[in-house]
């Protein structure tokens, strides 16, 4: 099941290369992408959809913030149909070095923060993710060029 994991994870990382590097705005081309950390999410039954609204309506503007101060160069989520799959979600933050990497979690934090000052709603809206989705893993890769 982790090998299956680990494989989706790399195809993933394949797909992100197989199109040209751009750089607009200031943001780095895919030539600067080095790392990979990918989450694997898992739906909790009966909140497929709901989930993935939390994802366009939470995660998605946290993201931005984080991308916008440094944190990443893009992240992607990924729906998995296969109901066979150990997870429903991955997302996959593409990243430039380990720099990156080692602040992730915090800069998605700070993020988090900046988008909600009241950390009574940002610790109730943590309780609400968790009622949502399981966490089956992770994995750090590297992108291979």
């Amino acid at each position: 099941m982790q090998r299956a994991v680990v494989v989706t994870g790399l195809c993933a990382v394949a797909l992100f290369g197989c199109h040209p590097a751009m750089r607009t705005g200031g943001v780095p081309a895919d030539a600067d992408v080095r790392l990979a950390q990918v989450f694997y999410w898992k739906a909790r039954p009966g909140k497929l959809d709901e989930y993935n609204r939390y994802i366009k309506e939470v995660a998605e503007p946290i993201d931005a913030d984080a991308q916008r101060h440094g944190a990443f160069i893009r992240v992607t989520t990924m729906v998995v149909r296969d109901t066979l799959s150990p997870y429903t979600h991955m997302r996959v933050f593409m990243l430039r070095d380990s720099a990156q990497l080692a602040g992730l979690s915090a800069a998605l934090d700070a993020a988090g923060t900046r988008l909600e000052p009241d950390s009574v709603k940002r610790r109730v809206r943590g309780e609400y993710a968790a009622t949502l989705r399981d966490r089956v893993g992770s994995a750090v890769l590297d992108v291979l060029r």
